[in-house]
C-alpha cells in the first residue's frame, strides 16, 4: 500500500480515540510508520533527503521504544503493509501532519492519565513525535529549495 494512504488510515484511528491503551497504539502506529517511510526514504528517496530520512528513522524508532509494543497481529501493522512511498511531497506533508497530530494526543492523554509512568512515556513520545515532524518539515524545506534551484543548506 502506499505511504499516503496509510497514512490516512492512521490519522483517521488516531483520531477515533478510544481508551489510553488504543491511543497508545495507534501513536505507536504511527511512529512505527514514519519509522518505515524514513527508512524508505533513505534508500529510494531523492540524495537529498537521505540525512534527513535516517534522523526520522532513528528519531520514530525512539518514539516507538519508549511506548510499550502493542500486541498486534502482523496484518494490523501499519508500516509492514508500506509497499510504495508514491509522491514523495505529498507522503511528507501528510506526515507532518500526522506528527502533529499525535502529539496533539498524546498531551491529552498524558493530562489525563493518573499514573506517573504513562505520563513520562506520553513526555517521551512527544519529544520523539516533535523531532520526527521536524526532520519531516526538513526534508519538505530541502524539496522546496531544489525545485526553486537553491543550493542546499546545511540544516540548522
Amino acid at each position: 500500500m502506499d505511504a499516503v494512504r496509510l497514512i490516512v488510515t492512521s490519522g483517521r484511528a488516531l483520531a477515533a480515540g478510544g481508551q489510553v491503551p488504543d491511543i497508545l497504539t495507534e501513536v505507536w502506529q504511527v511512529q512505527a510508520l514514519a519509522q518505515a517511510i524514513g527508512s524508505r526514504l533513505a534508500v529510494h528517496g531523492p540524495p537529498e533527503l537521505r540525512g534527513e530520512a535516517i534522523g526520522l528513522t532513528e528519531l520514530a524508532g525512539r518514539g516507538c521504544g519508549v511506548l510499550h509494543t502493542p500486541e498486534l497481529d502482523p496484518h494490523e501493522l501499519r508500516a509492514a503493509q508500506l509497499t510504495e512511498l508514491g509522491d514523495a511531497r505529498q507522503a511528507l506533508i501528510r506526515l507532518g501532519t500526522l506528527l502533529g497530530e499525535t502529539g496533539i494526543a498524546l498531551v491529552g492523554v498524558a493530562s489525563a492519565v493518573g499514573d506517573e509512568a504513562t505520563y513520562w512515556q506520553c513526555m517521551e513520545a512527544i519529544d520523539a513525535a516533535d523531532e520526527s515532524r521536524d526532520r519531516v518539515m526538513e526534508m519538505l524545506r530541502r524539496l522546496a529549495d531544489r525545485d526553486a534551484g537553491l543550493p542546499q543548506r546545511a540544516a540548522g
